[in-house]
């Protein structure tokens, strides 16, 4: 389906990349877009690019409602496609 999705930031990369975490999966994405990312900020993002921060509550919500709707599930797997998986205990946003 391709919808944007929330997803914590765990590390910042060299230029304008930054490796976010979602459900046990890690995936580096552009954040050529916003100004000020760091460690810890939520993004929404949408094929490989953040497009907007989002407060944890805000993001939590989200995430709630999409696992409602049944699309969490469809987006994780789409997102794991290109994504290693965590080794080291990040189990959620």
């Amino acid at each position: 389906m391709c919808l944007a999705i929330p997803a914590r930031v765990v590390s910042l990369e060299s230029g304008d990349i930054a490796t976010v975490a979602l459900e046990g999966i890690r995936k580096p994405v552009s954040t050529a877009l916003l100004d000020e990312v760091k460690v810890g900020d939520y993004l929404l993002v949408h094929v490989g690019f953040a497009l907007h921060k989002l407060s944890e509550e805000e993001a939590d919500r989200t995430l709630k409602l999409m696992a409602e709707t049944g699309v969490l599930a469809e987006e994780l797997e789409e997102m794991a496609g290109g994504a290693a998986a965590e080794t080291g205990g990040e189990a959620g946003a």
